[in-house]
């Protein structure tokens, strides 16, 4: 199927009072979903994790639109602050709606991209209502040996469907801790764990998996989420 996966194409992501954000779209020809996938905080869109996630995810049948966030588009190292995270979330959804109108919508992103992500739905929740689902590669749920959930808090107001793809190893995320807070949010958060991998999602050479294995076991769970999504807006 990765075949069939048409070249990646840059584009342009509009965010007001900001500017032009540059985003990259893959788009395989039997493109059922559409994901938009924002960066980790320390690494853009052009990451090799993300790129060849992008590859992975088109062999599902899922096009991404990848997309910078302003401060990594100006090349300064510090993030920036959540609303102006949140408003380019909210351009690039926009933006993914006009480029493949006639596709169903997802978001979310790896880390920090994420967590911005579920924040705009939190916090705008009409501007991503065509969002039919948010997807998390690692929620970042605390920093390094602080464990904590406050980033957390807002996950409440989210009512989309949300699926956390999370490391058993992953120092930003205690499961002990997240796997509560989902239970508590019920059908509306689903937790799938990889084995033995890191934030990064690398793999640990005891689980008899490669980290490109690891790659096809996230764009996979993705597409399996995908479809019980669809189910539900048939039934």
């Amino acid at each position: 199927m990765v075949a069939a996966v048409s070249k990646e194409r840059q584009l342009k992501v509009a965010v007001p009072g900001i500017g032009d954000l540059s985003a990259l779209w893959v788009r395989p020809a039997t493109a059922r979903w559409v994901l938009v996938l924002a960066h980790g905080a320390g690494a853009g869109m052009a990451h090799p994790f993300l790129a060849k996630l992008a590859v992975e995810l088109a062999g599902v049948e899922i096009a991404t639109l990848r997309y910078q966030f302003p401060y990594m588009e100006q090349r300064r190292r510090v993030p920036d602050a959540p609303p102006v995270l949140t408003s380019a979330v909210r351009a690039a959804v926009r933006t993914a709606g006009e480029t493949a109108p006639d596709l169903p919508i997802l978001a979310g992103g790896k880390s920090m991209g994420g967590r911005m992500t579920s924040q705009a739905a939190a916090e705008h929740p009409r501007e991503l209502e065509r969002v039919q689902g948010l997807v998390f590669f690692g929620f970042p749920l605390h920093p390094p040996g602080r464990p904590g959930t406050k980033r957390a808090e807002h996950l409440a107001q989210v009512k989309k469907p949300m699926l956390f793809l999370q490391g058993t190893r992953d120092q930003f995320a205690d499961l002990n801790l997240l796997r509560p807070i989902l239970a508590n949010l019920g059908a509306t958060a689903t937790l799938h764990e990889i084995q033995t991998t890191d934030h990064s999602f690398h793999v640990l050479k005891s689980a008899g998996k490669t980290d490109a294995e690891v790659l096809r076991e996230l764009a996979q769970s993705v597409r399996v989420w995908a479809e019980t999504l669809s189910r539900s807006d048939s039934a």
